[in-house]
Parts: structure tokens; C-alpha cells; sequence
């Protein structure tokens, strides 16, 4: 199956990445839904758009904004899913919420973003470190 304008994609582990193993226990570091921090943004790649002429391709790992996995809370307090939920787990993603992709280790980011790599302050009169 394939979208006209979107990706349908599949979260890499879960929604939220809020848990870390220590030893043989897993410790919850945060259990609100509210906090985008602790929310994933890594994504397999099920399906690209019909229209679609860019770089990523299907079984791609790629990052997606962080509203894309996120639940919240509606006016009644009913817990909902994001507005890209589909069905078991898949998610409708458009073109401008995929930041990146990663094919064979390397991360590339998708046309019209870049990385950018902050330099180290060499002044050794700033207060800045």
C-alpha cells in the first residue's frame, strides 16, 4: 500500500524512547506524555508517496518531527493518538516532518535541511565554554 503524499511509517522500538536498562531491570525515566524529550523520532520507512522523487527509500531508518509518535490529551482528558496514527502501529508522515535518513550507517538529511556542527571555542580570554 501506498499513500499519494505521504510515507507510512513505522516507529524503531516504540513511541516514547523512556526507559533504560540497568542490569536486569528496566528504569522508567519518565511516564508523562506531555514531555517531547522523551518522545522517538527514529522511524522505519514502510512506504514512500506515489509522488515522491527525493533520496529516501523504503527500510530506511529516518527522523521525523517529535508530534509524529506523541499521545495527548484531548478537552475531556481522553488519551488520543497523533493526528499521523494509521492502524497497528503505522503512521502517515508528510514530506516536510522527515528531517534525515539513514542508509548503510550514514546519516544524510533530506532536501531543504542540513547538519550542523557547533565549533569549539578556542579564545581562552571567554567566560564561554
Amino acid at each position: 500500500m501506498q499513500a499519494l503524499y505521504d510515507f507510512i511509517i513505522e516507529p524503531k522500538g516504540g513511541r516514547y524512547n523512556n526507559s533504560v536498562k540497568v542490569e536486569d531491570k528496566n528504569l522508567i525515566l519518565n511516564t508523562e506524555v506531555y514531555n517531547h524529550q522523551y518522545v522517538n523520532r527514529e522511524a522505519t520507512v514502510m512506504a514512500i508517496p506515489l509522488n515522491y522523487d527525493g533520496e529516501v527509500e523504503v527500510g530506511d531508518t529516518i527522523i521525523v518531527h517529535h508530534n509524529v509518535f506523541r499521545r495527548w490529551h484531548n478537552i475531556r482528558g481522553e488519551e488520543k493518538n497523533s493526528r499521523g496514527y494509521f492502524e497497528d502501529n503505522k503512521y502517515f508522515v508528510t514530506k516536510d516532518q522527515v528531517f534525515a535518513y539513514n542508509r548503510n550507517g550514514k546519516w544524510k538529511p533530506v532536501n531543504g535541511y542540513c547538519f550542523v556542527k557547533p565549533i569549539k571555542c578556542i579564545d581562552f580570554f571567554s567566560e564561554d565554554l
